[in-house]
């Protein structure tokens, strides 16, 4: 199943009365919940949030990397499906570059899903080590975008 179908899958639960639906196609899982239920299945009076979940990937990635000095290196992961954007335009900086001090709230990316443009900001301090994702190109959910050296 590539991306297109999901994010059409995504739009399409969204915008029905569907509560939770699972699907496994060979090793692909996905699992989306409509978020606009609450636990006791009665619907919310706000507007709808999909969470969604992908997993056909391997299992490469961990949020800790290993680092000299039994240091740990930490990762910014993507909290959603889309496309992922370093600079605001692409006449810009980019938000953050590889030795660059990170805090707390720093906008370090934006991820574009269904036309509406997330940002990205950081939830720890830390140096910027890497950047693991390229500036325009589709990304996962929980995929690592940056690693950082924590304070």
């Amino acid at each position: 199943m590539n991306l297109e179908k999901i994010k059409s899958l995504i739009q399409f639960i969204s915008k029905s009365d569907i509560r939770e639906i699972k699907i496994q196609i060979g090793r692909t899982k996905i699992h989306i919940k409509n978020s606009k239920y609450n636990k006791n299945n009665k619907l919310k009076k706000y507007y709808p949030k999909i969470s969604s979940y992908v997993s056909d990937f391997p299992d490469r990635f961990s949020n800790k990397l290993e680092k000299d000095n039994d240091n740990q290196y930490l990762t910014i992961k993507s909290p959603m499906i889309g496309t992922f954007y370093r600079r605001p335009h692409p006449d810009k900086d980019p938000f953050v570059r590889v030795g660059d001090k990170i805090k707390i709230g720093t906008k370090v990316c934006v991820i574009e899903a269904m036309k509406l443009f997330n940002d990205i900001e950081s939830e720890v301090n830390g140096k910027l080590v890497k950047v693991l994702v390229e500036d325009a190109t589709p990304v996962d959910y929980d995929q690592p975008l940056f690693i950082l050296d924590p304070d």
